[in-house]
């Protein structure tokens, strides 16, 4: 592993840990390990009586968390939590983790900074790649297939609910009069031709992101872990969550509110806490990033 990765930095990092107040000897879930930035805090502040559960379905992102947790280890001298790690999405967290037995969860939704910035991913169009965007590689179609293989308006529907892209239908024509499209770069430009220019965005960006959350079930995965959330937690545990788009936020918010009606919630945050001027500046993408988190009300479920 690099020095650069092990230096990485999560957006809202002191935010998302006072939120979610690791208490030592507790037991956390990180749901998105990534790079391990999150998971990193949670390890130093949990001591040795305490334990980690952590999910990434992403191969590559999972063996770089566990070097980076195990030269935490080294560092503390071996006084850290146990960490249990599993390579799958977490929407299964209910198959891993007891009822009742989790002080705190948090989650990072969206993508990662290692699947951005490689490449060959095929998440970003700022490089060249074949279109991929699947963050578990093992498994599931790609972009490619959905690009080639769905009709013209199957195509528009995705990107118009995905994407929240106002010229879907310009855009799903353009691409099927273009195919084969085989790269991120001939995709972009494709957009880009039937998009009007934009001031502060990227024509592309909005259809790529579609691609990225149906390729990956995005928005279900997040329904499906606020659903398990309130059973597996303690009372006053808490759920941190961080999101980067609209729709990833809406369902947070909605399942937050429709929580608190029902007396399992208590809200955290009024309103969503956003990213200061000076992390912005030292990371650009915290600039969409809004945290929200609720605690566990000790209540039967």
């Amino acid at each position: 592993m690099t020095q650069p990765q092990r230096r990485h930095v999560p957006v809202l990092f002191e935010v998302a840990m006072d939120f979610l107040g690791v208490r030592p000897g507790g037991t956390y879930v990180d749901c998105t390990l990534g790079l391990a930035g999150h998971a990193e805090g949670i390890v130093r502040r949990l001591g040795p009586a305490g334990r980690l559960i952590g999910f990434d379905r992403d191969p590559a992102a999972l063996e770089l968390a566990k070097a980076r947790l195990a030269a935490v280890g080294e560092e503390l001298g071996g006084q850290t939590p146990q960490v249990e790690f599993f390579g799958e999405a977490f929407s299964r967290i209910a198959e891993h983790v007891k009822p009742a037995s989790v002080d705190g969860l948090l989650a990072d939704f969206g993508v990662s900074s290692l699947q951005f910035d490689e490449a060959h991913r095929g998440f970003s169009f700022q490089a060249d790649a074949q279109l991929d965007m699947r963050m578990d590689t093992r498994s599931g179609v790609t972009a490619y297939q959905v690009v080639n293989e769905m009709s013209e308006r199957e195509l528009a529907n995705l990107i118009y609910e995905y994407g929240e892209e106002r010229r879907s239908r310009t855009v799903a024509r353009a691409i099927v009069r273009g195919r084969p499209v085989t790269s991120t770069v001939q995709l972009a430009r494709i957009v880009a031709s039937a998009v009007p220019p934009m001031k502060h965005l990227h024509p592309a960006t909005r259809t790529f992101q579609a691609l990225r959350i149906f390729v990956n079930r995005e928005l279900d995965e997040i329904r499906a872990l606020l659903e398990a959330a309130p059973s597996l937690l303690k009372p006053s545990g808490r759920l941190v969550v961080i999101c980067f788009h609209s729709l990833e936020d809406r369902i947070a918010k909605d399942s937050f509110r429709e929580g608190v009606r029902q007396g399992i919630w208590k809200s955290l945050t009024r309103k969503p806490v956003t990213a200061g001027e000076e992390e912005i500046n030292r990371n650009p993408r915290s600039r969409s990033a809004k945290l929200r988190a609720v605690e566990r009300i000790a209540t039967s479920f």
